[in-house]
Parts: C-alpha cells; sequence; structure tokens
C-alpha cells in the first residue's frame, strides 16, 4: 500500500530543508541556495504519502484501501482558517510548537495548503507542502509542527484509530526517549519498514 497511488504526487507534496530565519512562519524558508528534498528521502525517514482524489474523499476507493490496509477508523476534519476555527491565534501557536505523538499522525489535504515540518536523524528542519490532494502520515515519534502559509486556509481531514492524544509541547526527556526509540527501529528494519509497528 505505500507504493500505491503514486501518480502526479510531486505536484502536490513537496520537500526541502529550512533556514534559520525568525520571519513569519509562513514564509517558505528556503535555505541560499535552496535545498529540495526528494520524496524518496522523505520515505527513508518513514513518511508515507500519497495523492488521492480530494473532490471526491468520502466516496474515494483508494481513500478506502488505505483505511483499510492500515486500520484507520477515526476521521474528523478540521478548516484552518481565521474565519472557521474558534481560538484561531491561540491554536495556530499551539500548532508551531514542536511536539510528537505516540502514535502516527495521519494528514490529508482536502483544500488549501500548509506546511508540515520535521526533524530528520540529524535534527535539522525539514518543511513538508502539502497542497489538495496530498495525504502524508509521520511515523510516532517524530518531532513535528505545523504552520498555514501565507494564503491562510486549510482543510485537513484527520484519520487514525482512535482520537489522537497530544504530547506536551517542548521537548523533555520523556520525548527524547520516543525519538531514540523510533531511529532504533528505523536503523534496525530497514528505513520505512518501523513505520508498519505501533505501539
Amino acid at each position: 500500500m505505500e507504493t500505491a497511488f503514486q501518480e502526479g504526487k510531486e505536484e502536490v507534496i513537496s520537500a526541502w530543508y529550512m533556514d534559520d530565519s525568525e520571519e513569519d512562519q509562513r514564509l517558505p524558508h528556503h535555505k541560499n541556495p535552496k535545498e529540495f528534498i526528494s520524496l524518496d528521502k522523505l520515505s527513508e525517514l518513514g513518511i508515507l504519502s500519497w495523492r488521492l482524489d480530494a473532490d471526491n474523499y468520502e466516496n474515494d476507493e483508494n481513500l478506502k484501501k488505505i483505511r483499510e490496509a492500515r486500520g484507520y477508523s477515526y476521521v474528523d476534519i478540521c478548516d484552518v482558517c481565521p474565519e472557521k476555527l474558534p481560538n484561531y491565534e491561540l491554536k495556530i501557536k499551539n500548532f508551531f510548537e514542536e511536539h510528537l505523538h505516540t502514535d502516527e499522525e495521519i494528514r490529508y489535504c482536502l483544500e488549501g495548503s500548509g506546511y508540515f515540518d520535521v526533524r530528520d536523524q540529524n535534527d535539522q528542519w525539514i518543511r513538508i507542502s502539502v497542497k489538495k490532494g496530498g495525504m502524508i502520515v509521520l511515523p510516532a515519534g517524530m518531532y513535528h509542527r505545523f504552520t498555514l502559509d501565507t494564503d491562510n486556509y486549510i482543510k485537513c481531514g484527520h484519520r487514525t484509530i482512535a482520537p489522537m492524544i497530544t504530547s506536551q509541547p517542548g521537548r523533555s526527556i520523556w520525548m527524547l526517549c520516543q525519538r531514540s526509540k523510533l531511529w532504533k527501529l528505523i536503523s534496525a528494519f530497514g528505513g520505512k519498514s518501523c513505520i508498519l509497528l505501533r505501539g
């Protein structure tokens, strides 16, 4: 299933290493010169991605196959924009706090666009741009954060086994231990294979 539904994926998902600027978080934050990352590199980090039919997500057979294969039974839909998200400013700030989860984070962009930032093995920030039709899965134990881009709108579907419990933000000792376990699994199981493990 990890290699299915890949056609045209580069049109809706792209990634690059970020600069260290403190400017507006919604800007692309490319290095100079720009340093793009292949989607194969994201896969090596344990990140899954697909391109799906966002206009038909309620009846999409390909999405159904992914959900069944990976056991995703819970779903919610969230509009992130000043007009539709209650307590918008506070939530946007919270989304951009670095954190991790003890289970996968699955995001499917139904409309709009946004950035998911993740840490690589060397603790460097990678920015992943996701547009309409792009679906990504971040493995458990991966530090990440989210922000809108300058269009200020995304409609996302969140899918998982059960409602997600968000860890405390910040990089506590417990979180560092969880991340250490993740990279040990990646080494032991040859990269992307470890993302199939849960618990």
